[in-house]
């Protein structure tokens, strides 16, 4: 621990502001982590359950995605299914609609990673400049005292060590921003996938409606 604290000394007032953004970004990385555990882990079987029961009756389909609301795929569902008898035209915009408001829910924080995946290099890099300039303010030509080496150390040290802490803080949140912009692509996908398949089924109810009329009796 104490060799940590010396380490996060010598590299200079850059280390704070780095700092910060290490721990914000951590959050927000554990946030974002337990909000896809939470979706990709409950949306397939939801939907599959949905649509099947949507086929049979949609008032119980309904419910049951209320139910779920919290999952971003049920509040698209519940946006057309809630419709009065609604024209295929006012369903799928209804679906499109309610889909274009997720997005922002979706790719949430990633403004942010950017930002610090942009800032930390440019962070270290200052850090180095600041160290560079400890240095030449401290050479002399011909003097090479103890002092004189102590202070060039501390510049050389200072550069050093805010260059590396302004990369790894810039890929670490590289990964993890890579990490969620596949997922949210992904997504993206399957709720255009889904929103097909319930659209085809209400046109299906609605061009057929003996046929399902039938098969909830």
């Amino acid at each position: 621990m104490a060799a940590i604290q010396r380490l996060f000394i010598s590299g200079g007032v850059v280390m704070w502001p780095l700092l910060g953004f290490s721990i914000l970004t951590v959050a927000l990385i554990l946030e974002r982590i337990y909000f896809w555990v939470q979706v990709t882990g409950r949306q397939e079987s939801l939907v599959q359950d949905a649509l099947d029961l949507y086929r049979q009756n949609p008032r119980s389909a309904l419910a049951m995605l209320r139910r779920n609301r919290n999952l971003p795929i049920a509040r698209i569902f519940i946006a057309a299914v809630i419709l009065e008898q609604p024209s295929t035209e006012e369903f799928r915009l209804a679906l499109e609609t309610a889909a274009q408001a997720e997005l922002p829910l979706l790719k949430r924080f990633n403004t942010i990673f950017e930002t610090v995946i942009s800032l930390s290099p440019l962070l270290g890099l200052l850090g180095t400049v600041l160290g560079l300039i400890t240095v030449l303010a401290n050479l002399r030509l011909g003097d090479v005292g103890a002092t004189q080496t102590g202070a060039v150390t501390a510049g050389i040290s200072e550069a050093l060590v805010s260059t590396a802490s302004g990369l790894v803080v810039a890929i670490f949140t590289l990964l993890f921003a890579n990490v969620f912009r596949g997922l949210y692509q992904r997504q993206v996908a399957l709720i255009q996938e889904y929103g097909g398949q319930l659209e085809l089924l209400y046109r299906q109810r609605k061009e057929r409606p003996e046929v399902t009329d039938a098969s909830t009796h």
